[in-house]
């Protein structure tokens, strides 16, 4: 019965959403309040019916109810109870739920937390939102349900893959769809503006924090998918560039772009055609992240191996977003006045620097991803484009943004001294060369590519530090004039300083990892010792391990360098009956 009332919470949501989608934005358009008022109520009413719709589904897999046929392909009776609440969106049908769910869960928060917008913009902002919630129920109703039931009920399920029965895995998809979705409210916000006809730095302030959540959130998915990737797959490496990891990647690098050309926006309003753009952008390749994992076009650990009439309705549904918006941007864009001018060299100048990097850059990662599948479509032929593809085009493009993502900060509005602003870095300078040389001495041997690479983040972490000491002016006024500095400081510099400190450290951890790694094959039996670069790994012993729903060997391994002991490591072989996989845990 319960399978039932969250099928038909779907179908109700799909009622409202409709309502939602068209009433509000009439009622904008023809001055009626009452249509207006409509929007902040069903977005409400929305989240209430697609969140008991997603609750009636963790439901049944937590009661391992296998008359419903997405639990009985996805669960079993034996899983603990965390893989089965993460196996609801371990499956296409469930995740697509769950996606359903953080959609309305930002239409509602907008409701909640938009008092400051005007209410005709709302509406517009929450209808267009309410226009996306239609074309995913749409798809979940006519094609994904995971309502379904089936007969005769099978005494087990057949279990969930046992490569996602992982802390990383159940945390990764949430956190990835928060950022996913989460460009929606970017992508509405832009629509909404394109039909009301005006861009400004009201409307950049409005729409940055929305933009700054979805990135965050996407940025820690990103994070833990490629931690989960590196010790349950052994991959290893920095990024694989597989074309799933890249649909998540392209979001990323054009989120980053629009975070940085609001703030132009913001602070001079000018940008503004670019940063909608921008915002229609990132949510398109978001679409076309969900077209990739859901169409079966990909052969990939992390698509779902689902039907072609699917991805022909994803891939209707991307081309009605991209056409409609691009359509409506073609039309109103060039009525918006560009803004206030600025010189090549100043603020303004090095963020457009970078939105030119990291569109460049994300254009490239697009055709490396893409290019493969146009061929095959076209000519049959398959190809793989692979990482020394990425790694040389990507990382020479991004190389320049780099170095200059330390200046940009400390360069003035409008016009600005670049000579002056270098100057400013005396310290990060100082501190690049010494890593320079350190490094040089210490690897002499090379790579040689390692050692510039290495000064490069070093070069990035101290300006970032080097920037904050300037806008505190420490040793310059008295310390606690700098602490009052410190605490009148805008949120959004903080941010600024901590994620380009950031960035200093993943090129360290790039290029350690792309320089030094060292891998070694080896056949060890308990008691002998084997040695990888400056570490010497001892096999102690190995044991039966009986999990809740596997049985394991495990072997320990004692690490030690220059006799010291560094960790103790303990892989294990697992063997799971349902579905019948060996799967390795490093």
């Amino acid at each position: 019965m319960i399978a039932e009332l969250g099928h038909f919470s779907l179908v109700l949501a799909m009622s409202v959403a409709l309502v939602q989608a068209v009433f509000p934005l009439l009622g904008a358009w023809r001055g009626n309040s009452g249509w207006v008022g409509l929007a902040r109520p069903a977005a409400f009413v929305q989240l209430f019916l697609v969140a008991f719709a997603f609750g009636a589904l963790m439901y049944a897999y937590i009661t391992s109810d296998f008359s419903v046929l997405n639990v009985a392909t996805n669960s079993h009776s034996a899983k603990p109870l965390l893989y089965k609440i993460s196996g609801v969106w371990g499956n296409h049908e469930g995740s697509l739920l769950l996606w359903l769910l953080i959609l309305v869960l930002f239409g509602a928060a907008v409701a909640l937390f938009g008092g400051n917008l005007p209410a005709e913009f709302r509406a517009r902002v929450l209808s267009v939102q309410a226009m996306i919630s239609v074309g995913f129920l749409a798809f979940v109703l006519f094609t994904s349900n995971p309502f379904e039931r089936l007969f005769p009920v099978p005494i087990d399920g057949q279990g969930l893959n046992p490569l996602l029965q992982d802390p990383g895995l159940a945390f990764h998809p949430p956190f990835l769809y928060l950022g996913y979705v989460g460009f929606s409210m970017a992508f509405s916000f832009a629509v909404a503006a394109l039909i009301e006809g005006r861009v400004d730095a009201v409307w950049a302030r409005w729409v940055r924090p929305w933009t700054l959540a979805a990135w965050c959130f996407l940025t820690v998915g990103i994070a833990l998918g490629s931690w989960w990737a590196y010790y349950e797959l052994g991959w290893g490496g920095w990024w694989f560039w597989d074309p799933v990891e890249n649909a998540s990647f392209m979001p990323w690098l054009a989120g980053t772009a629009l975070l940085h050309s609001s703030v132009v926006v913001e602070k001079r309003d000018s940008l503004k055609n670019w940063t909608v753009f921008l915002a229609i952008l990132t949510f398109s390749l978001s679409l076309l992240g969900t077209f990739l994992v859901r169409s079966g076009v990909l052969t990939s650990v992390h698509a779902f191996a689902t039907d072609p009439a699917r991805g022909v309705y994803i891939l209707a549904f991307l081309l009605v977003a991209i056409v409609g918006s691009l359509t409506l941007y073609a039309i109103r864009a060039p009525s918006m006045k560009g803004g206030g001018f600025f010189a090549p060299v100043s603020r303004e100048g090095g963020l457009v620097f970078n939105n030119l990097v990291l569109s460049t850059a994300c254009a490239t990662v697009l055709l490396g991803t893409l290019y493969p599948l146009f061929l095959d479509a076209l000519t049959g032929e398959k190809i793989t484009v692979g990482p020394p593809y990425f790694n040389s085009t990507f990382g020479l493009l991004m190389l320049p943004a780099l170095i200059f993502m330390a200046i940009g900060p400390m360069l003035r509005w409008k016009r600005a001294d670049l000579l002056g602003a270098v100057q400013r870095l005396k310290f990060a300078i100082v501190a690049a060369v010494i890593a320079l040389l350190l490094t040089l001495a210490l690897a002499f041997d090379g790579p040689w590519l390692a050692i510039p690479g290495l000064a490069l983040g070093v070069w990035m972490i101290a300006a970032a530090l080097e920037e904050a000491a300037h806008r505190m002016r420490i040793f310059r006024v008295p310390a606690i004039e700098s602490w009052r500095r410190f605490r009148r400081s805008p949120r959004s510099a903080w941010g600024t300083t901590f994620a380009h400190a950031g960035a200093g450290v993943v090129i360290i951890g790039i290029v350690a990892s792309s320089a030094w790694q060292v891998e070694k094959l080896q056949i060890m039996r308990p008691g002998e010792s084997v040695t990888v670069g400056s570490f010497d790994f001892r096999f102690v012993g190995a044991a039966q391990i009986k999990g809740p729903n596997y049985a394991a060997v495990g072997g320990t391994f004692r690490v030690t360098q220059d006799g010291a002991q560094v960790a103790f490591l303990k892989p294990e072989s697992r063997k799971y009956p349902d579905p019948p996989t060996d799967t390795t845990e490093a």
